[in-house]
């Protein structure tokens, strides 16, 4: 949503695809008015406009109007307290004030597996280290105004329970630890861990797998990396000249079909809805924060350019506080900007029919294959990423002119065959393990 929202100050329609987002100008407002926008960009369901309601799935999953108004606060407490992020806001000396930005507009937001990507680079941990350094004590260099503002409303939104009855306010006494519900609805939703284990007060066991009972996918990420297989022999017999064609369109739409039908079952009577809206909202502020030179970023002397990646970023802010990100924080970058809006229409249902399903591999004389061309840049990133072989090495013929992807074959070391993505945990110590 955040980064939804750098964009929106410049490009109040969306329109402009050449526009340049502005960061600062997200973190210097207040953080109530940041809050209190969240409320009023939920409670427009962007997510529903953003989808065609699907034909044959459960009709109480996240986007849900009858959802969205049971969460939502009511409209008149949300008129009579703005959020004020429209024209004659009042910010900080040295910004502009921002542009009108309609949050009557419906916005979506991004699908879970945004969140448990990001969360998989470390990203919470050591953002949430610089924020506790700048509170505690002088161990990084004097921030300027805008850091100062960037670390108070961190704390605010995201290391602290919100104020009462608001979306964000997904920690309680029930359920305290922070770490430990992130990790709950990960779990539930894509039946595994994080890479690496909470930094912070030890944890007795694995709290987060507790009282979950049979709720839980853990056969996700097996159905996944086999449709990931699936469509990588539909890319490669696409344009075939001779010989056989091993694609199977109609495995593929009932691959799509199971994994939608797996995660709407956990979106039952609206579980997991303000979650989800809560934590792709928490990772988006952490992934903006290093997806540009910010002043953060500039403050910490971590700076990546015009040309750098946000796991550059993040890789010299965590030497700085002493927490080495894992090897493939790069790739999980990219595969979390990729899999948000493929995973939103695979559990929408847009692909479980035979004629639709063909769209993830067919490019062949299509104008403008956006949805092939995603595919295979999310396998040669999904492959390097977790070592897992997707890419079968049968030789097929292919016309001279045909689109291949870049990324070689990759030979990873033996695993298991229904073994777990393979990320690398964060480390605190200066060196990265693989898990």
């Amino acid at each position: 949503m955040f980064r939804t929202l750098a964009r929106l100050v410049v490009d109040p329609t969306l329109t402009t695809p050449a526009a340049v987002p502005n960061p600062e100008m997200v973190f210097a407002h207040n953080p109530i008015q940041l809050s209190r926008w969240l409320e009023e960009a939920f409670a427009v369901n962007g997510l529903a406009s953003f989808l065609p309601a699907p034909p044959t799935l459960p009709s109480t999953t996240t986007g849900s109007q009858a959802v969205v108004d049971g969460l939502k606060m009511p409209p008149g407490l949300l008129t009579s307290l703005p959020s004020g992020i429209s024209p004659g806001t009042v910010i900080p000396p040295g910004y502009q004030e921002p542009t009108p930005l309609g949050t009557t507009t419906p916005l979506p937001w991004d699908h879970l597996i945004y969140a448990f990507l990001l969360e998989n680079t470390g990203i919470v941990e050591i953002l949430g280290e610089v924020v506790r350094r700048y509170k505690v004590g002088e161990t990084l260099a004097p921030p300027s105004l805008p850091t100062l503002l960037w670390a108070r409303h961190t704390e605010e939104l995201f290391f602290r329970d919100p104020p009462a009855f608001h979306i964000l306010g997904v920690s309680s006494q029930l359920r305290p630890d922070a770490r430990v519900n992130r990790r709950n609805a990960y779990w539930r939703m894509f039946g595994r861990d994080l890479s690496h284990p909470p930094l912070g007060a030890p944890l007795e066991g694995q709290p987060w797998k507790r009282d979950v009972g049979a709720g839980s996918n853990t056969r996700f990420f097996d159905l996944w990396e086999e449709l990931l297989r699936q469509v990588w022999q539909g890319i490669l017999n696409d344009r075939n000249q001779g010989g056989p064609n091993a694609t199977d369109r109609s495995f593929i739409a009932y691959l799509c079909q199971s994994i939608a039908e797996m995660l709407t079952m956990r979106r039952r009577g609206g579980m997991l809805a303000q979650e989800e809206f809560a934590y792709v909202t928490m990772l988006s502020w952490f992934h903006l924060t290093v997806e540009y030179d910010t002043s953060v970023v500039k403050d910490l002397k971590a700076e990546a350019d015009a040309n750098g990646n946000p796991a550059d970023r993040l890789a010299a802010i965590g030497a700085r506080v002493g927490i080495t990100p894992p090897r493939e924080t790069r790739e999980l970058f990219e595969l979390a900007g990729l899999l948000s809006p493929l995973m939103w229409f695979i559990e929408n249902g847009a692909f479980s029919s035979e004629t639709n399903a063909e769209m993830l591999y067919h490019s062949n004389l299509v104008p403008n294959p956006v949805v092939a061309d995603a595919m295979i840049r999310i396998i040669d990133l999904w492959q390097s990423a977790t070592g897992t072989r997707i890419k079968d090495p049968t030789v097929v013929s292919v016309s001279p002119d045909a689109k291949r992807p870049t990324q070689p074959l990759r030979l990873p070391e033996p695993t298991p065959t229904a073994a777990a993505p393979v990320f690398t945990a964060p480390s605190p110590n200066g060196k990265s393990a693989r898990v």
